[in-house]
């Protein structure tokens, strides 16, 4: 199925067109001082017709449940009827929320390839910092770096803050790697997210 743009998209905008929609997928927490943990994300990507897209990620932890006693799918003297449900996403706790707006920037500075068009990232978590990345889209990959961090008395002191993102068969794949609590720029978070069918 070939490409089309999404509709109303600001031609400013068309090198983020491939992010435009809703992805879903699992993800993995790991940092120094976290316990490890698996998540839940889904992120959307849309527009308003301005020369920008507005972004909305939400992560929710994925508790394991020990049940009191064994179920009979574990022994296998149960049926597939007998299967657990899961916890809907819904209602799994949320770990980070973050919302922004990235768009292409009018300024080239050097160094991009001619694949590479100029890319400015704003994120705001609630947690109490907002970071600004630079950085560069082209052929499917985004490669952001912080340029600013600004953060609240009360919140995680992070102090450099790394992203990428790149289209691989089809699905959002991403990685964050941050620099908190004394400890160097390292694997943060990552995850794999597949884009939502609108219909």
């Amino acid at each position: 199925m070939p490409f089309a743009f999404p509709e109303g998209l600001a031609p400013e905008a068309y090198p983020l067109a491939w992010l435009v929609g809703r992805w879903r997928g699992e993800g993995v927490i790991s940092y120094p001082g976290i316990d490890e943990a698996a998540f839940v994300q889904e992120v959307v990507f849309d527009h308003d017709g301005g020369p920008y897209l507005r972004y909305e990620s939400t992560i929710r932890l994925v508790e394991p449940e020990v049940p009191a006693t064994v179920p009979d799918e574990w022994t296998g003297e149960g049926t597939p009827d007998d299967a657990p449900t899961t916890t809907p996403a819904a209602e799994l706790p949320v770990w980070e929320t973050e919302t922004g707006y990235w768009r292409v920037s009018p300024d080239r500075p050097e160094g991009l390839t001619e694949a590479q068009q100029p890319l400015e990232v704003m994120l705001a978590d609630p947690a109490g910092w907002l970071t600004l990345y630079v950085g560069a889209v082209g052929n499917g990959r985004i490669d952001l770096v912080h340029d600013l961090i600004a953060r609240t008395s009360s919140s995680a002191e992070i102090t450099a803050a790394k992203r990428l993102y790149g289209l691989v068969e089809g699905d959002l794949m991403w990685v964050w790697e941050i620099a908190a609590f004394g400890h160097p720029l390292q694997n943060y978070a990552s995850a794999r997210l597949v884009r939502q069918d609108e219909s």
